[in-house]
Order: C-alpha cells, then structure tokens, then sequence
C-alpha cells in the first residue's frame, strides 16, 4: 500500500478533492448561505445583542424603524421597533458603543432631518455624568421625552387673538416708521438725522453704512476664529447650550414675559438711555484713539519679546540649575529639618505665650522684693548694734553669722551623747521672774509667771522690753515700711526686766 504526506501549505490534490463527503459539503454550503442571509437582511452579526433602550413618546407616528438616533448630530444607533402602550408609544433603539454611556436624566426628542435627508431622527441628550447610569434595557419615561411642533399645532396657536395681535403690530410699526419727531425729539436727535423720520433715516444709514460694514466684515473674520476647528468648536459649543435651553422649555416659556418685563423697564428710562446713547460717538471715537496708541506700542512690544529671546533660551539651563537647590529646600523644609522645628515651636509658642502672660505678677512681686531687700532688709542688716561692752563693732548680719559659729563650738560633743548648748542655768543665785505667760498645752497655767536662777547677776535688757508689741501690718508693703532704730532709747533697757 502505497501513502502519500504533505503539509498544510501544500495545495491539495485534485484526486483527494474529488473523494470529499458531499453531505459534509452540503452542510457547510447551507449555512453559509444562511449566515449571508440574516446579515444581509438584520445588518448584525448573529449571537450578538448591542444595547437596548426604551423611551416613551407621547406620540410616536412621526418616527420609523431604522431611523437614526444621533447625539450632537453624530449617528451613535438606530430605531429596532415601534408599538403602542397604553395612550404612549414605546421606542426600542439599539445604541452603538460611541453613544454610550446613557445617564438615568438622559432626554430624547424627535425632530426633522434637513430637506435633502427626509423623515424624522430621534436627538438624544445622554444626560449629565453625574446621574447614575442606565443598563441596557431600560426605559426612559414621557416625562424626559418630546414630539415635534406639527404645522396644525402651529396653525392652533394663531388664532383670532394672535393675528388681531399681529395686526396691530405691523399698525404700530408702520406708524412708527412714518412718524416725524417733534421739537423736544427732534432737538435730541444727531445732526445728520434731524427733521427725519424713523424710515429716511433708516434708508440714510444705507449711504454712510459702508465703513461700519467694514468693521463688520473684520468682526466676521475674527468670528471664523483663528485655527481650523475654531468655528465647529464654537457651533458645537452653542450646540450643546441650545440642547441644555431645550431641555428646560418651561423655563424658556417664561422668557418672553421676562422680557416684555425687561423693555418695559427700559423704557421707563428713555430718557437716560437716550443720553447714554448720545454719548457713545465721544466714547467711540476715545476708543479709536486707545487702539491707535495700542497699534503705535506693537514695535515696542516687538522689540522687547526680540530682546527677551535670549533670556528664554537659558531657561532650560536655569531650570536645570534650580532643581538641586529646590531638592535641597525641600529636604530643609522636612520634617526631620526646619519643618521639625516649626512644628515643636508651634506646641511650644502657647505655652511660651501663657508664661510671658504670668511673669507680669512675678516681676511685680520681685520688684516688691527687691525694693523690700534694698530699703530694709540689707540696711537692716549693715546696722552696727551698741551692745555697751559687749558691742562687737561688725555689722549685725556678720554678728549673726558668728553666734552661729560660736553656737556650733560651745554644742560639741566631749562625751559621746552628741552636741548640746550649755547656758549659765543653775539653782543658786540671782532670782529671774517673767512676765505672766502661759504654757502651750496646759490652759490652766495661763497667766502664771515663769521663775527660774542665774548664777550671773544680770546686766540689763536688751533692748528694752516694750510696754506693747510693736505694730503688725501685714497689708503694707515691706518697702515702704519704716526703718526701726536699733541704737535708739529703747536699745538698752533696767536689769529687772522692767519697761
């Protein structure tokens, strides 16, 4: 048996064509016919589905199946079907991949394609992004849809009212244009146009018109704008300020009372306006003059942005040689840098403050001190007390600094019970008596006088005991106390204790 191999790419034999499965090939005939079929008639691809949406439309005999639905003039889908429900008519529309997403605000609107295209299309408004958005299927309520003005609703709305209305404006209108001005209007008017009516002076702004449409022509230009999408940017602009006025048709119904309103109030300062009006010639001729000192500074300016070339071809460099030092700054301005210190100084300025704050007090109260250390206390004591023969001739502080050094050498220890201070106490010689004092903790001996011996015979009181203690005033300040005088009559006083 002989086998013959080839590979894919090897044409196939016309003897093995000739044995293929002519039911095999049949199968696959047909459906590929029925394939060509259901594109050719449905133009999609089977097995699959788009997205679906429904909308309610009061009335819906203007629109057709495959009618397109468009988003600012763009085809983004088409109308699938078209039925009846209740007193609306249900729209099904499937919405390509670029119309999408639709928005749970989303309007729609049929309205009429131009003269050459025919018949109707449907204009939806995806609505804003910041409504939630809708899922394929879903419907859009009658309340977010709109018909068309047909010619009889037109034809309705001109009735006998509206055309005695009409009437009486083209009326008014011709009398206004045949009317002559008076002598107070006619005095207010322009030269040019004084004498005339309101329709000569029309057909003589038709002779000297020809400058100001030149101006006009140069507005036009501009209008065109300055690249090649300027004028479709600002079409599409309008566009979609149009589609947001007709979304609110109630509020655009309310305009034209608005506005009847608004010139009402307008001519109730005719006067003004008028003057106003008479001043704009001044005005536009000061504004020509501005551009004409505007035009003569474009050669300064030119030759500053020449001069200015330079500096803006080392920006690059500069830039360049900033970034280090802006890295740099940055790192300063950390937190581990100067941002850690203004964050510690910004804890600690409250407490600083509130100490700044309670020092007042405390330099009052040292101010009171040191007033009190230097009218007082420090000539107190640099006082030289006379003690007789007992007079140590230094100040009384030294003074006192030495008994306490004589104090600490009359308490040393020679027998081992620790220091203690020995007086001249005994139980022999002169008799002392005290005052009657009391003890603390025995009430009953109050007023009892206090006995005791001295084997010294005493050499006086010193100073004197007074006859009543001296004055207390605590409520005084210490620097304004009186000095007392410690070498005065009271400084020695009788050896019996006595005043």
């Amino acid at each position: 048996m002989k086998l013959r191999f080839w590979r894919r790419h090897d044409e196939i034999p016309v003897v093995e064509l000739s044995r293929a499965n002519p039911v095999r090939a049949g199968v696959i005939m047909i459906v590929a016919i029925a394939v060509v079929v259901y594109f050719g008639f449905t133009k999609k691809i089977p097995f699959k589905h788009g997205y679906t949406i429904h909308a309610e439309f009061a009335s819906a005999l203007d629109i057709h199946p495959k009618s397109p639905v468009r988003v600012a003039g763009v085809d983004v889908g088409t109308v699938t079907a078209i039925k009846r429900e209740g007193k609306t008519g249900l729209v099904t529309m499937e919405i390509e991949s670029k119309g999408l997403p639709i928005h749970s605000d989303a309007t729609m609107k049929i309205r009429p394609r131009i003269f050459l295209e025919g018949n109707w299309f449907i204009d939806l408004q995806p609505g804003s992004p910041s409504a939630p958005d809708l899922h394929s299927g879903a419907t859009i309520p009658v309340a977010q849809t709109a018909d068309p003005v047909q010619l009889d609703q037109v034809l309705d709305a001109l009735n006998t009212d509206t055309r005695q209305d009409l009437q009486h404006f083209l009326i008014y209108y011709g009398e206004g244009l045949t009317a002559f001005p008076g002598p107070r209007e006619n005095a207010e008017q322009e030269p040019e146009v004084q004498g005339l009516n309101a329709a000569q002076a029309l057909n003589k702004t038709y002779r000297i018109a020809p400058p100001s449409l030149q101006g006009t022509a140069v507005v036009q230009q501009a209008f065109a704008g300055v690249t090649f999408d300027d004028l479709s940017k600002l079409i599409a602009s309008i566009g979609k300020v149009t589609s947001a006025l007709n979304v609110h048709e109630q509020s655009l119904s309310e305009l034209i009372p608005n506005f009847n309103t608004f010139f009402a109030a307008f001519a109730s300062q005719s006067e003004g306006l008028t003057k106003l009006v008479s001043e704009l010639p001044r005005n536009l001729r000061i504004i020509k003059e501005a551009f004409a000192a505007l035009q003569s500074s474009y050669a300064p300016t030119q030759e500053f942005a020449h001069n200015i070339i330079p500096g803006v071809e080392q920006t690059n460099a500069t830039v360049a040689a900033t970034l280090p030092w802006i890295k740099q700054t940055q790192l300063l301005l950390g937190p581990e840098e100067l941002g850690g210190v203004s964050n510690g100084l910004v804890k600690a300025v409250p407490p600083l403050a509130q100490l700044e704050g309670e020092q007042v007090p405390f330099y009052e109260q040292t101010d009171k001190f040191n007033k009190c250390l230097t009218n007082v206390i420090i000539p107190a004591g640099n006082t030289k007390l006379q003690d007789g023969s007992a007079s140590s001739g230094v100040e009384d502080y030294k003074e006192f600094w030495y008994g306490l050094v004589g104090l600490s050498g009359i308490g040393q220890s020679f027998d081992g019970n620790g220091s203690s201070a020995k007086f001249v106490v005994g139980n022999r010689g002169q008799v002392l008596k005290s005052r009657e004092t009391g003890i603390q903790g025995f009430p009953k001996l109050k007023g009892n006088k206090l006995l005791t011996r001295s084997p010294l015979q005493p050499l006086g009181t010193r100073p004197a005991f007074p006859t009543e203690e001296p004055p207390y005033q605590p409520k005084v300040p210490c620097y304004k106390q009186k000095l007392p005088d410690f070498n005065g009559p009271l400084s020695n006083g009788p050896a019996d204790g006595t005043p």
